[in-house]
């Protein structure tokens, strides 16, 4: 358990001094993170040796490839995941570098759940563990820096991922942290802890500052999201009423007596936690009761119509209030990549046709737009809908996804959406061989699995 945070200046200027003197005794973090370790000048004749690299940094360039990435760039790469605590393994390979079954292959001799990423040559694809991330969201991070160079291309890459991916860092990468810090005197100490005391009263006084001004933002992004999730109560209380169930109705089952029930529960809960929600990432849990209740609807229907119970999926990308998905179709934004995205039958067809999807507006200060170019605010609308694993992958390259890749976010809308967090995932875990081969399809070439050049998965961007 963390201690509790200092109240008051005085808790306020003990906790600045505390911080400079751990860190004058320690040394700056990260200074000799990775080291020369994640630039290795070992050739890399097969998967194992790759694999064994990987095992002890982040990041391993091929001597054959080192020209795509210098070694200054390789240990400035592996620091930022070494620091950010994330199970993201990136190798850079050269072109004619075995790919028979290549992500498998390093997967199980890494041995290591995660998220692995390849360039080879000029080309570059990556999979995950599910646990992780998952599929979809790791094909539309992959399609989003397509074409780039390496370097940035892999930085980009990394940057989206580190924001995107569950779990930690395995503890066989050691600590980023410079070891080799020495002492300072007490007169150092001494001459920071004065400077700090004497603008401590000025910090602090910022710091409330601070805190009213994100208060007040938070209570306005509130208010802009009351008007959108109680269009989304009364849709569904709509769905109820049209969907027109008596529990003691000819045929009615126990079966389809629990799915009206858990509907009706996630109906009230819906309006209860919105009527107590104090904070834009409140909602969150709104939305997630309004999905879970769409699905339950949808099980009755089915159940009523003698038609097979439908597979539990996310709700139509377009707009939420369409109902569970029935399938991913290609979707390309304005000014964005291609992406798969979950869409209801009547956008799917439309989609086919030709035409737009009918997609969810809102209101803003410049008219109607789509709800993820509204602003920050709809994060945790969307974030209860889509969850954390696949809530990156759909935003991508659009301006709700761009506002909550920045590190002040999740600070003034709450986490879980925001930093695309997915909650309860084991990334970073020794797994050895113990893993879903389907998370990491075929090989590269092969034609069977999506990796380079197989295209089932990518939509043929090799």
């Amino acid at each position: 358990m963390k201690a509790p945070l200092p109240r008051g200046l005085p808790g306020l200027l003990t906790a600045l001094l505390l911080t400079a003197m751990a860190t004058l005794s320690f040394g700056t973090p990260g200074a000799h993170a990775a080291g020369s370790t994640a630039g290795a000048a070992t050739s890399a004749t097969d998967v194992s040796t790759v694999a064994k690299a990987l095992r002890k940094t982040p990041v391993y360039v091929d001597p054959a490839a080192s020209a795509q990435l210098s070694a200054a760039d390789t240990d400035t790469l592996a620091k930022k995941i070494k620091n950010a605590d994330k199970p993201v393994f990136v190798a850079v390979l050269p072109a004619d570098f075995p790919t028979q079954d290549l992500f498998r292959n390093l997967r199980t001799d890494t041995g290591v759940t995660g998220l692995y990423a390849i360039r080879l040559g000029d080309r570059f694809d990556a999979r995950a563990d599910s646990a992780v991330m998952s599929r979809t969201a790791v094909q539309n991070l992959v399609t989003s820096v397509q074409g780039e160079d390496t370097r940035a291309q892999l930085n980009d890459f990394t940057d989206r991922a580190l924001r995107n991916v569950g779990g930690s860092a395995p503890a066989s990468w050691g600590s980023s942290g410079n070891d080799e810090g020495g002492g300072v005197s007490a007169g150092t100490l001494i001459a920071v802890g004065a400077v700090l005391v004497v603008g401590g009263a000025g910090a602090y006084t910022v710091v409330r500052r601070s805190r009213r001004r994100r208060a007040e933002e938070q209570r306005a992004a509130l208010d802009k999201l009351r008007v959108v999730v109680d269009e989304d109560i009364t849709a569904f209380g709509e769905e109820l009423d049209r969907l027109d169930f008596h529990p003691a109705e000819a045929g009615a089952d126990d079966a389809m007596r629990a799915d009206y029930e858990r509907a009706l529960d996630a109906y009230e809960q819906a309006k209860s936690l919105m009527a107590a929600a104090r904070r834009p990432e409140d909602v969150r849990a709104v939305t997630q009761a309004l999905e879970d209740g769409r699905f339950s609807l949808a099980v009755l229907a089915a159940r009523r119509e003698g038609r097979p119970v439908p597979e539990r999926r996310a709700p139509c990308f377009f707009d939420p209030r369409h109902g569970p998905s029935v399938a991913d179709a290609t979707w390309t934004p304005a000014a964005g990549a291609p992406r798969e995205v979950p869409v209801c039958a009547a956008d799917r067809a439309r989609l086919a046709d030709g035409t737009d999807p009918a997609i969810r507006e809102v209101d803003t200060d410049y008219g109607r737009r789509p709800y993820w170019d509204a602003g920050p605010a709809y994060g945790p609308w969307a974030g209860g809908y889509f969850g954390g694993g696949l809530l990156p992958g759909l935003l991508v390259g659009t301006l709700l996804g761009s506002m909550m890749a920045t590190p002040s976010y999740a600070a003034d809308y709450g986490s879980g959406y925001g930093d695309f967090g997915a909650g309860g995932y084991d990334g970073g875990d020794v797994s050895g061989g113990d893993f879903d081969p389907g998370d990491f399809g075929g090989g590269f070439g092969d034609g069977g699995g999506g990796d380079f050049g197989g295209g089932g998965d990518f939509g043929g961007g090799f």
